[in-house]
């Protein structure tokens, strides 16, 4: 891998540990310390994500416009200064205002950070895009390690640490990402207007629409072991540190099992979808399993399934979009893959805090796999018409 790549990495890394150290437990401080109810939470949770929504597509443009450093460095000085905010004032409700501050701010770094690990390693095709992903769950396993041990004592100490990661992240892009090039700098832009005007492209952006959709609708499932399944394993009597080791635990086994999940998928790599769909089947399994748990070793065993699926899906998505971007738009194409992950952890926290306090956990759980199912089909269906616009071609050249 390239010298460019690893300081991603590693600035990955360092910015996801900071943030794990609060994401895991915003629900339960909403709901245990600040006494709000689950749907007020999901609620809360939704400004959070929905402002980060309009960072991620704000700062995929700003990577197509002015470069990935300058980009990263605009959403690192917004989230600092937001998180400065929260460790002195974090009671109700300026944790809200904060919180939303610092969405928007974290969702302008993401896309720049893979449209970036795309274009610095072209020829590393998928391999870019699962170091960023196991450098994510690097600082998920630690983050979220240290993070339920720090709460445990004091939650004024999540704030300041969560602080003191993004400053060492910022010292890192300055002096780190400066002398980093995407392939679209100082080239001929490609507009959103030209790019309709294409039927290639329209294609390409219609395909990558619908594989969204999917997209969404797992992270509207996933969401809920950070918000609702956080409170209800709460309500089961299984301590914050517990709960704390399962995040660790699905951060530990992406670092060490992706590796070995991208050698035996090697011989497959053009199969693609049928990855993402398997992981989808896997992610059913996963909640089914949470469904009828009621002790941490079957939220354990649930949280490990889970973490297979997401081996499969996650990583794939970003690389489908960097196949699928035209040249000079690769930031936009992230931007709507980061703000539909981003959608779903929006939508997530709220349906689910409306389904549990009016239907309960089981009911909720039921309406999850559906999902999942739904999922599925636009997995299966996204690029027919790309293939449709392949066989009119061939057709058409005998």
């Amino acid at each position: 891998m390239p010298r460019a790549l690893w300081l991603l990495i590693i600035g990955m890394a360092v910015n996801v540990t900071g943030s794990s150290f609060l994401w895991p437990l915003n629900t339960i401080y909403i709901h245990e310390h600040l006494g709000k109810s689950l749907t007020v939470a999901g609620i809360v949770l939704m400004l959070n994500a929905g402002a980060s929504v309009a960072g991620n597509l704000f700062g995929g443009a700003l990577f197509d416009k002015i470069g990935g450093y300058k980009a990263i460095l605009l959403g690192i000085g917004i989230t600092v200064a937001a998180l400065i905010g929260l460790t002195f004032w974090h009671g109700w409700p300026m944790y809200v205002v904060f919180l939303t501050i610092i969405g928007f701010g974290s969702g302008i770094v993401f896309p720049s950070m893979y449209a970036m690990a795309g274009t610095v390693w072209k020829e590393g095709g998928r391999s870019a895009f699962n170091a960023i992903y196991v450098a994510q769950n690097l600082g998920v396993a630690i983050g979220a390690a240290l993070g339920g041990l720090v709460a445990s004592y004091s939650f004024q100490w999540i704030f300041v640490a969560n602080t003191l990661m993004y400053i060492l992240f910022l010292f890192i892009a300055v002096f780190g990402y400066r002398g980093i090039q995407s392939s679209n700098s100082g080239g001929k832009q490609t507009n959103i207007l030209e790019q309709s005007t294409s039927v290639k492209s329209h294609a390409k952006l219609y395909a990558l629409l619908i594989l969204c959709i999917g997209y969404l609708l797992c992270w509207v499932g996933y969401v809920q072991w950070q918000s609702t399944i956080a409170s209800h394993t709460q309500e089961l009597g299984i301590s914050l540190k517990q709960y704390s080791v399962l995040w660790t635990i699905n951060g530990a086994l992406i670092v060490v099992a992706q590796p070995i999940i991208n050698k035996l998928l090697k011989p497959f790599a053009h199969q693609i979808k049928g990855q993402i769909i398997t992981g989808i089947l896997i992610f059913i399994l996963s909640f089914v399993v949470a469904s009828v748990a009621n002790e941490f070793s079957g939220f354990l065993t649930a949280m490990v399934i889970l973490t297979i699926g997401e081996m499969l899906v996650w990583p794939a998505v970003p690389t489908i979009a960097d196949k699928l971007a035209p040249k000079g738009r690769e930031g936009f194409y992230q931007g709507i893959v980061n703000s539909t992950a981003t959608g779903g952890r929006m939508i997530g926290p709220l349906l689910g805090g409306i389904l549990v306090d009016f239907y309960g956990h089981q009911m909720m759980l039921l309406i999850l796999i559906t999902l999942f199912v739904i999922s599925i089909v636009t997995t299966f269906i996204y690029d027919r018409s790309l293939q449709s616009r392949k066989m009119q071609f061939k057709q058409a050249s005998l």
